[in-house]
């Protein structure tokens, strides 16, 4: 019988060799799928965009290679310039407007109103229907003679306005549309703000005797404004691509005072039929979306959540 000793010195036995090694596993199996989807359904119809802006291709015309020709094309195109233009107004005034009164509307609707929760899913009913029928429902309503706004103008003396059918005020009356739509989606991005706020810097103020705008200014805004990033991120993106509302109210019109890039590279290539010139607009418009995207994000970036105790 061996020792206590012998056993322990005893060298451990080796493991039974198996009769076949295990396969080494992949990820390729579940990569590929998704990168030939990715490819098939972005990349290529984008590299097929560039590379039909590079021609001089109309629908039902022979194609030629023109080289960058459409790209100086649109320099000397007033037409362009001038959407370019209304795109930029256009696309400020439906970032801040809805910034303005989204926030305003977070800080009523987060403070202890009788109903809140019903006035809340009121407030946000319009964010939820499509743009389309907003479009249908905001064309009867800017009517010069039937329209209800102008009515609602004339019961405190102001006359009948225009509205989308004066080239001066057609874009502000798009954003009006605009603004009415998408400020509870500002609205709800801010409330998620407000409710991460601690009470106790509020506490703090009030025993400092700061009044209401002082604890908004040096404790609100600045706790909020990593969520006032994401909205106008959003909000830019949105009313930059914006096409529906304003295509179902005014083309475009009256002439062109409400054309942006997007209506008119609709002009171009599916009224024209200037494949090759539309393509270049989609190219610049594209190009354009990108900067201001990463300008966005770079603000973003910088946005700090700042600590209030420090």
């Amino acid at each position: 019988m061996a020792t206590i000793a012998e056993r322990q010195a005893a060298p451990l036995t080796e493991p039974a060799p198996t009769t076949g090694a295990r396969p080494k596993s992949s990820y390729w199996p579940f990569v590929v799928p998704a990168v030939a989807v990715v490819g098939s359904v972005i990349v290529f119809p984008w590299a097929f965009t560039v590379w039909m802006s590079l021609q001089e291709w109309t629908v039902g015309g022979a194609r030629r290679f023109t080289g960058m020709s459409n790209y100086m094309r649109l320099v000397s195109d007033e037409r362009f310039l001038t959407s370019v233009g209304h795109t930029l107004v256009y696309t400020f005034l439906a970032v801040v407007l809805p910034l303005i009164f989204g926030t305003f509307a977070a800080l009523i609707f987060n403070s202890r109103l009788p109903f809140r929760g019903v006035l809340r899913g009121v407030f946000v009913m319009p964010m939820m229907a499509t743009p389309v029928a907003v479009a249908l429902v905001w064309t009867m309503m800017f009517h010069p003679q039937l329209g209800v706004l102008n009515y609602l103008l004339s019961l405190i003396g102001i006359g009948p306005q225009a509205w989308v059918f004066n080239p001066s005020t057609v874009i502000p009356s798009l954003v009006l549309v605009e603004t009415w739509q998408w400020t509870p989606l500002v609205m709800l991005i801010v409330l998620g703000g407000l409710a991460a706020i601690p009470i106790e810097p509020y506490e703090s103020a009030a025993i400092d005797g700061a009044n209401v705008l002082q604890r908004f200014r040096y404790i609100t805004l600045p706790m909020i404004a990593p969520f006032l990033m994401v909205a106008v991120i959003i909000r830019t993106i949105d009313a930059l691509k914006s096409f529906d509302i304003i295509y179902a109210i005014t083309q475009g019109g009256p002439g062109t005072a409400s054309e942006t890039i997007n209506l008119y590279l609709y002009s171009v290539a599916f009224a024209y039929y200037d494949v090759g010139y539309g393509s270049a607009i989609a190219v610049v418009f594209f190009a354009l979306v990108i900067a201001l995207s990463l300008l966005m994000l770079h603000l973003r970036q910088r946005t700090k959540w700042i600590d209030i105790q420090g």
